[in-house]
């Protein structure tokens, strides 16, 4: 894996004060990965649809350091505060100290600069939406346009697939959040350009029915998850099931992308929940064991399969590591599936709170 290819190899015209705003979308995988190496290298590959209003907001200001604030190469250290929707948020700040730590060997420049991070999120977060994807990418994102001001050289393609490879750094599916409709993360033989250490766009054209897909977000539990994704990734390590569902999701990527290209729905369906429920099975199965689903979780479900045979409907659901459903259906549905949500699934959600979203094009920059 040709790592090298990221590292900062021309002369630097370093800035004293710059400040960038990025909205990064989270992202809901179709074909899942559970299970990784390091760094942060994924067991199988997967595939995702990018989101458009579950979003992380995040500016970076960089303020250049003075040369007597600098200090020796083998003491230097990175300087941020953060805040999260406006106030200091020190729980988060261990897992962005260590982001930074992996990345620095790629973006040696953020040694020179103080940063103040502020970031919001549009969904609550650490409850199964995929909060690490767009908060990590946010900030992969304005250090790429760091890295831009500093080495004008860089192409847009090179600064998203270097974002991507830093937002993997600090969260696998991160590496997803940067382009959109569909991104492949992982490298996979039937993907042309795919690799472990970024995401690529699904590279063939997709059938007109999954244009505009539409993900109705379920929010059952806003509480934080009981057990991390780190945790459940950590163990499918001598996971009894792991190599063979390493290998069942490689052959699902497969069949997900003519799935994909031919539009057959019905088989997108079965497999998409195939896979939702394969995830949660092996967080049941692992030593030591978890169960991230909630009752109503489980009523939904139901409901949801009530609904698709009572009406002959294309509505299905997939699950993140937590216990939000995904409700995904066509466009065409819309109005229909709507008022079903609204009626029968909404007091199976905390507060009848759920989130209408749809498949989005990825990264936007908001810097005036």
């Amino acid at each position: 894996m040709n790592t090298d290819q990221f590292l900062v190899k021309s002369d630097l015209k370093y800035i004293d004060k710059a400040s960038f705003t990025w909205q990064t979308p989270s992202n809901i995988a179709l074909i899942k990965y559970w299970g990784k190496s390091n760094p942060q290298i994924p067991k199988n590959a997967s595939i995702s649809f990018t989101l458009n209003n579950c979003h992380t907001i995040t500016t970076i200001n960089f303020e250049r350091k003075l040369h007597s604030e600098l200090v020796s190469e083998s003491h230097q250290n990175i300087d941020f505060d953060l805040l999260f929707e406006g106030k200091p948020k020190e729980e988060f700040k261990p897992k962005i100290a260590e982001f930074f730590k992996r990345v620095q060997e790629y973006c040696p420049y953020i040694f020179n600069y103080k940063m103040i991070i502020n970031s919001e999120n549009s969904f609550p977060h650490s409850s199964g939406i995929a909060s690490s994807a767009s908060g990590l990418s946010a900030i992969a994102m304005c250090l790429m346009s760091l890295e831009k001001e500093i080495n004008v050289d860089l192409s847009q393609e090179f600064i998203n697939k270097k974002a991507s490879f830093l937002a993997r750094l600090g969260s696998g599916s991160a590496s997803r959040s940067i382009e959109g409709p569909l991104v492949v993360w992982g490298n996979h033989p039937e993907i042309e350009g795919s690799s472990d250490l970024f995401g690529v766009q699904f590279p063939h054209k997709v059938n007109a029915i999954f244009e505009n897909y539409q993900d109705v977000i379920l929010l059952v539990d806003k509480g934080e998850k009981q057990v991390s994704s780190t945790i459940g990734h950590n163990l499918m390590i001598n996971h009894p099931y792991a190599e063979n569902r390493f290998t069942q999701a490689n052959e699902n990527l497969t069949k997900m992308s003519k799935i994909l290209q031919h539009g057959n729905i019905k088989e997108f369906i079965n497999l998409v929940e195939r896979e939702a429920l394969t995830l949660h099975a092996m967080m049941m199965t692992s030593n030591p064991y978890f169960i991230l689903m909630k009752p109503n979780t489980l009523e939904i479900i139901n409901k949801i399969w009530e609904y698709r045979q009572e009406k002959n409907s294309n509505i299905c659901f997939t699950l993140d590591a937590g216990a939000n459903v995904h409700v995904l259906f066509p466009e065409n549905e819309k109005e229909n599936v709507l008022q079903f949500i609204d009626s029968e699934l909404s007091i199976f959600c905390q507060k009848k709170q759920y989130i209408c979203d749809n498949i989005g094009l990825g990264a936007k920059i908001l810097t005036p």
